[in-house]
């Protein structure tokens, strides 16, 4: 609840016909994306709605993320998600996201693409959306086991990597190597060198965090007998599809910020249905809102997502069954994730329509589905689509 919102949620206080129609047609309830009390990752999350027990299987998020923009990531490579970000002459962060900078991220991200380390280290490097981006370390007797240089906080020191276990202080070795040759490299860089003379912070240095290596994943076809694709606009979640076997399928439009083509995506998932078991799409954009703070812009955002709904609305036939559900709570007022459950409704033939008339997290604690977690909601779909397996004889 926001006080600028009269102590409602953007859910409570948004337009959105389409989503309440859907939720008024279904059945409805809440969901921990991992567990009660557990505040989820975007990448733990996305796991346990793709029917993976995220407790046993994540490894960290960067191998996902590398995957998201397109490194080929090897046995062996040891994968970070990063930042492009803004740092002063002393390595203190300014800006985490160096003015969530759009242009000239590919450029940065060739001049760091490539780069070799003492030991033999080799660097791979991609810029993602905004101020995202993936590094990969290709080496011999490498190990996630290193903490951050991203110190998580504007005013601090990018800090130095340290191994956490005896077998990581050659990745440790590399990637405080690495920080060193990114500003020396990108201070002078002609991207930055006309972000400064527009007034825009320059992306300057790299800061790494989620080291990790690509877990073994059985795929998502296999587990479960079904045809699957993604359609995502931001890389992480491009990862997580392609590291469980699904199809990324690419929607002009789709950019993963608030510019994004929600109908686009919408338009895109009901011609996939016509070659897929299971489309799952992802929208960035409320997500993005909760972490700046903008409730009246969150609002807006879902409004948005229901003129998605209601292309979905129009073209879905009746042996679809539709999930509408988010990965975790962004509240406003955090700027962070939470572990606050999240509402889910579920549409389609078969479904035991409860009483609840509107889709929000207060009126969804009242519907027939009850309290679930993220890795009941895909075998649920599963069985009311009619592709569920007896357990037993």
């Amino acid at each position: 609840p926001i006080p600028e919102l009269a102590r409602q949620t953007p859910l409570q206080t948004a337009r959105k016909e389409h989503l309440d129609w859907f939720a008024a047609n279904g059945v409805n309830g809440l969901m921990d994306p991992i567990a009660p009390g557990v505040k989820p990752g975007s990448d733990t999350s996305h796991l346990a709605l793709f029917g993976y027990d995220s407790l046993a299987v994540y490894t960290g998020r960067g191998p996902f993320e590398a995957a998201g923009v397109g490194i080929p990531v090897r046995r062996g490579d040891i994968a970070f998600r990063c930042n492009l970000a803004t740092v002063d002459s002393a390595m203190r962060v300014t800006d985490r996201r160096a003015g969530r900078i759009k242009d000239g991220t590919h450029d940065l991200a060739a001049a760091l693409d490539g780069l070799q380390l003492d030991g033999g280290v080799r660097v791979l490097f991609r810029a993602g959306t905004e101020h995202r981006a993936a590094l990969v370390l290709r080496g011999a007797g490498l190990s996630p086991h290193v903490t951050d240089s991203d110190p998580h906080e504007e005013g601090a020191v990018v800090a130095s990597v340290a191994a956490t276990e005896s077998d990581g202080g050659a990745t440790a070795h590399a990637v405080n190597a690495f920080t060193r040759e990114c500003f020396r490299i990108l201070k002078d860089h002609p991207v930055n060198m006309e972000r400064a003379t527009a007034g825009l912070p320059p992306a300057n240095m790299v800061l790494l965090r989620g080291a990790g290596i690509v877990p073994d994943l059985e795929p998502i076809g296999e587990r479960f007998h079904l045809k699957a694709a993604g359609i995502a606009g931001v890389g992480l979640i491009k990862g997580i599809c392609r590291a469980v076997g699904m199809d990324v399928l690419e929607v002009a439009g789709a950019t993963g910020g608030l510019d994004t083509d929600m109908v686009a995506k919408a338009s895109a998932a009901l011609e996939a249905l016509k070659t897929y078991d299971l489309v799952a799409v992802n929208v960035k954009a409320p997500d993005v809102c909760g972490h700046d703070g903008l409730a009246n812009e969150k609002v807006r955002t879902i409004e948005r997502i229901d003129a998605m709904m209601a292309t979905l609305k129009i073209g879905l036939g009746p042996e679809v069954v539709l999930a509408a559900t988010a990965d975790h709570s962004t509240p406003v007022m955090l700027k962070d994730h939470s572990a606050d459950p999240v509402p889910v409704l579920i549409f389609g033939e078969g479904v035991r329509v409860d009483d609840v008339q509107k889709f929000d997290e207060i009126s969804a604690a009242k519907g027939g589905r009850g309290r679930i977690r993220g890795l009941d909601l895909l075998p649920i779909l599963l069985d009311l689509a009619g592709r569920s397996e007896k357990f037993g004889a």
